[in-house]
């Protein structure tokens, strides 16, 4: 842990209304938040493309946590980081229609240049090495399966999905879920290493302190 107390790191969900999570996972991203009252918040042009983007905006909405956690006023709407990443090649929509992404590499020079962040990709970790990570950098986008917010179940991969960690020990990961389903899933999550190996991919974006 560092050295000192690590303030409240605030907490965005990737759905405007945060609520909408089991919505999401019965029906799809695309078909429930169609239904989404705080659409215009996202930025989108329509609601028709907030609810075509949402459902890949986990690493965007770790970004804007990120950026509210260092103070950035005004902060950008989850679209207009969307935009700028895919501009710089962090999705890319292909021909039938699929945006694929969040692609790491071209992260990187997108949040130095627009924003002043200094990031890392990290390969082969496992959840015993995100506390000595965390006392050198000071965030980590770590890539999970979104089932993570169920931490009983067994899930049938790892990666896909994108949290923050915010804190570990030996004893729990810390990380806020873009796409948790309740307060307690959402923002100050917290899983054993051995909870959290199970749906960590071993990757993500390490975010230097500033």
């Amino acid at each position: 842990m560092p050295d000192q107390p690590r303030p409240s790191v605030p907490y965005f969900s990737q759905w405007e209304t945060p609520g909408m999570t089991l919505a999401v996972v019965a029906e799809g991203a695309e078909r429930a938040l169609l239904r989404d009252p705080a659409w215009r918040g996202s930025g989108a042009a329509t609601i028709e493309e907030y609810a075509r983007w949402a459902g890949h905006l986990c690493g965007m909405a770790c970004l804007r946590m990120v950026l509210a956690a260092r103070g950035v006023s005004p902060l950008p709407t989850m679209m207009h980081l969307a935009r700028g990443a895919t501009e710089a090649g962090g999705y890319v929509e292909q021909q039938d229609g699929f945006i694929r992404g969040l692609v790491y590499a071209p992260l990187l020079p997108f949040i130095a240049d627009r924003f002043g962040l200094a990031g890392e990709i990290r390969l082969e970790l496992t959840a015993a090495d995100l506390p000595a990570l965390l006392m050198e950098s000071e965030f980590f986008i770590a890539s999970v399966h979104k089932d993570i917010r169920w931490p009983e179940r067994t899930p049938d991969s790892r990666g896909g999905h994108l949290v923050l960690v915010t804190a570990a020990t030996p004893e729990e990961i810390v990380f806020h879920n873009p796409s948790g389903h309740d307060a307690a899933a959402q923002a100050d999550a917290r899983l054993s290493p051995e909870e959290f190996d199970r749906f960590f991919a071993g990757r993500g974006i390490a975010i230097a302190r500033g």
